[in-house]
């Protein structure tokens, strides 16, 4: 092997999963299904809203080829994300509450006899009314989803730092306005889909799935089936795509679980398209009104914001949600007086949960569009009036979030100067516009969504008598390329060859528990927990090489593949000799690395104080070109230049894969992507209508990445992939009313929206022309 140290970090190079992922030799769970596993099929509720009288499921039980039936009866322990929301059966009991809710499952020897027994099971229902709409359910009498939950209020919360009156009273300008922004599905390429296997003899369930949270999996079935968690194995193949469609427990996951065990066998279940959007957990439809106050010079004096947020039937991640959307008002610009109110309401449509950049996606959209907004009353440049916001330097937030590395100013300069700004700002040719806006993420939750005391990232490196090195990690590789991180580290700290370097990643039974990857958590913490153990193992395999080498260990110097003496190059042991000294008397090594947040970052001491906080926040600064067809409506994209402060970017070819993916996202909620319910049934559950964008409408991204070195995360690293997302609607539609004139509150900004606008001003025109013929006869008669 190289002789020569390795570098890990920083350098551009290929994921270490790629070549399986472009080959198709990657192997997602549909592909590892067991010939031999029974089908499993869900029956879904065909109403949104309904009292279940009875689950007829007696004809589909005698069809011959069915092995299991199984209803809500069969399952009376409800779960979700948080153990104080927790109000959800894997399959509905008494009620059904979206359209599209399982009902009942079986388990059948092929496909067609699954298929012909969900058509012979009846409901008796009594229907009740559907509330799918945030007026519907705040309505004084609208109908209660959930009892004790009066006004269909899942959570509100209330908060205020500093003193916002007085803020307001010291600003020059004060405006209000609200904005509105459809709820958008993850849209992931894979559909959901998983195999269960049951051992009536040892009582054991193995799990396969496409999961983002394997513990929190691994969690809920064991409490489900009402079993012991040392009798589940949770295994997670390759996944295809996420973006939090599986960040919490899928009531898939426990149903079929729940059939394995009721056929006494292995079930395999893969949803359709369809399915997977029925229950998509996406984005949630939002309400948001803003109120800045602002000097003449650009300085924000104080913000209100009032969130209410079309949450779906279920808890879920509402709690944290609604929570997400007020934290991170805070953390980005220096402002002291910031007042939050957010209502999180209980609807008859699909569960919303968390989405790239969770909960704080529709809440930053507003802020900078009325931020953009008044920077043109006063007459002042957007961007400038960013930097004059700037926070000042290492600090606190006003609730509590702490702020160690800020590279929003550099981000800024750089899109202003690649994009040509002042030269293009206001200067564009008729339907040609050009905006900006900013944003900014956490480097994962610095509290755990379940408090065990347990660190916050445990990391195993393995090594034995073959002289490789096993990394075996629980972190969840959903595309964001986190194997690849863990390697990279491995390889940096110790200096050894790539081919020396192995990662073995997400099997309950072998590899140790993570918490998930959630919160753009997995490279600042399981980076810093890899790190830890990477350096732990260094240490024995100096002392190793000293033992061999009879010197003390700080006369060791290590350059990977070998140690030798220092001063005295001559005097060396190969990395196979000092494995096999470190070895002695041990056999296999396994050196473990931890990661846990300190307690000064984990949030401010107000109820909720802990979410928002992380101990690293990426910021990002973007600059949007657009065209608008001036008859059809339609916006084009022309050219985007992003610009993302990472901290430092361990693979900067990963890095820019992830701005550029968020971006594109943020493209696809500010132009197209919205779910449509009609009488409470969504009318949109499939690629073709939902109206993503595709390759064809992708413009040029030029990303640039700032690197400010946190102080706390691996080699100075922070979050890279759900930063750039959320400044995305906001320039867009900053650029497009650079364009034409008109400024908008609701996205996405499709061409019927842009149309009714230029329709409404027409309208406006005309009748302010007849008013100026007609305003000189008035005045003559007089």
């Amino acid at each position: 092997m190289n002789t020569k140290p390795s570098k890990g970090v920083g350098q551009r190079m290929p994921l270490y999963d790629g070549v399986e992922k472009v080959t198709g030799r990657a192997k997602y769970t549909a592909d590892l299904f067991p010939r031999d596993a029974l089908v499993g099929r869900i029956y879904r509720s065909p109403l949104p809203h309904a009292e279940l009288i009875e689950v007829d499921v007696s004809a589909a039980r005698s069809l011959p080829g069915v092995v299991a039936v199984i209803t809500g009866a069969d399952c009376d322990i409800p779960y979700g994300i948080l153990p104080i929301a927790q109000n959800e059966f894997p399959l509905a009991r008494d009620r059904v509450r979206y359209f599209g809710e399982p009902v009942a499952a079986v388990a059948a020897v092929d496909e067609e006899t699954a298929e012909r027994a969900l058509k012979l099971i009846r409901l008796h229902v009594r229907e009740l009314p559907i509330i799918d709409s945030i007026a519907k359910a705040r309505a004084p009498d609208a109908a209660l989803l959930h009892d004790k939950k009066p006004g269909n209020i899942e959570r509100e919360v209330h908060n205020e730092f500093g003193d916002t009156a007085a803020g307001f009273a010291a600003a020059d300008l004060v405006r209000e306005q609200t904005y509105h922004a459809a709820e958008v599905n993850h849209a992931q390429m894979e559909p959901h889909a998983a195999f269960a296997a049951w051992e009536p003899e040892r009582e054991q369930l193995t799990l396969h799935t496409c999961s983002m949270v394997p513990y929190y999996v691994h969690k809920k079935v064991a409490q489900c089936l009402g079993i012991d968690t040392a009798q589940v194995r949770v295994i997670k193949p390759y996944v295809g795509g996420a973006f939090g469609a599986r960040v919490e427990t899928l009531n898939f996951e426990i149903i079929v679980s729940l059939l394995a065990r009721a056929a006494r066998g292995a079930v395999r279940m893969q949803l359709t398209r369809e399915e997977s959007m029925l229950t998509h957990r996406g984005r949630p439809e939002s309400e948001t009104r803003v109120k800045l106050g602002m000097t003449r010079d650009g300085r924000i004096t104080a913000c209100e914001c009032e969130v209410v947020q079309r949450g779906g039937a279920y808890a879920g991640y509402g709690i944290i949600t609604i929570l997400y959307a007020g934290a991170l008002l805070n953390g980005i610009y220096d402002v002291k007086n910031v007042k939050y109110d957010g209502y999180r309401v209980y609807t008859n449509t699909p569960p919303c949960g968390a989405m790239r950049g969770h909960g704080t996606v529709n809440t930053r959209v507003a802020f900078e569009s009325l931020m953009t907004s008044m920077a043109a009353e006063l007459d002042l440049d957007p961007i400038e009036v960013r930097r004059r916001n700037r926070i000042p330097g290492p600090s606190v937030t006003p609730n509590g979030l702490r702020v160690e590395s800020y590279g929003l100013p550099q981000c800024l300069d750089k899109v202003e100067e690649a994009s040509g700004w002042r030269q293009l700002r206001g200067k564009l040719p008729k339907w040609k516009g050009i905006g900006m806006a900013c944003s900014h993420f956490v480097s994962g939750s610095a509290k755990p969504v379940h408090f065990t005391g347990e660190p916050h990232a445990t990391i195993v490196l393995k090594l034995d008598f073959d002289g490789g090195i096993s990394i075996l990690s629980g972190a969840a590789d959903v595309g964001q390329g986190s194997t690849t991180i863990v390697a990279q580290v491995v390889v940096e700290v110790l200096g050894v060859d790539w081919r020396r370097v192995r990662v073995i990643t997400n099997d309950s039974a072998v590899t140790p528990k993570d918490n998930g990857s959630y919160s753009s958590r997995v490279t600042f913490m399981v980076g810093n927990a890899t790190l830890d153990a990477a350096q732990k193992l260094k240490q024995v395999l100096v002392e190793a090489a000293a033992r061999r080498l009879q010197v003390e260990p700080d006369q060791v110097e290590c350059l990977g593949e070998s140690f030798h003496v220092l001063g005295d190059p001559s005097r060396a042991v190969s990395f196979s000799d000092a494995t096999a000294e470190a070895l002695v008397d041990t056999g296999t090594l396994h050196v473990k690395g931890t990661f846990t947040c300190p307690i000064e970052f984990q949030g401010g001491k107000h109820r909720g104080g802990a979410v928002g906080s992380t101990m690293g926040f990426s910021y990002a600064a973007q600059v949007v070109e657009v065209s608008v067809d001036p008859v059809t409506c339609r916006v084009s994209v022309d050219k985007i230049w992003a610009a993302l402060d990472c901290g430092f970017a361990i693979n900067p070819l990963a890095v820019e894969g992830q701005i550029q993916g968020g971006v594109f996202m943020g493209m696809g909620q500010g132009l197209s992507e919205q779910t449509r319910y009609e009488n409470g049934k969504m009318s949109a559950a499939n690629f073709l209508d939902y109206g993503f964008p595709t390759m064809a409408e992708t413009p040029p991204i030029e990303v640039f990445i700032v690197e400010s070195i946190d102080p706390n995360g691996p080699f100075g690293a922070k979050e890279a992939s759900e930063g750039p997302l959320a400044g995305f609607p906001a320039a867009l539609a900053d650029a497009v009313r650079d364009a034409t004139g008109l400024e908008f509150h609701e996205w996405p900004l499709t061409p019927e929206r842009i149309a009714k606008a230029m329709e409404a001003r027409e309208r406006e025109q005309r009748a302010a022309a007849r008013k100026t013929v007609r305003q000189p006869a008035t005045a003559g008669a007089a």
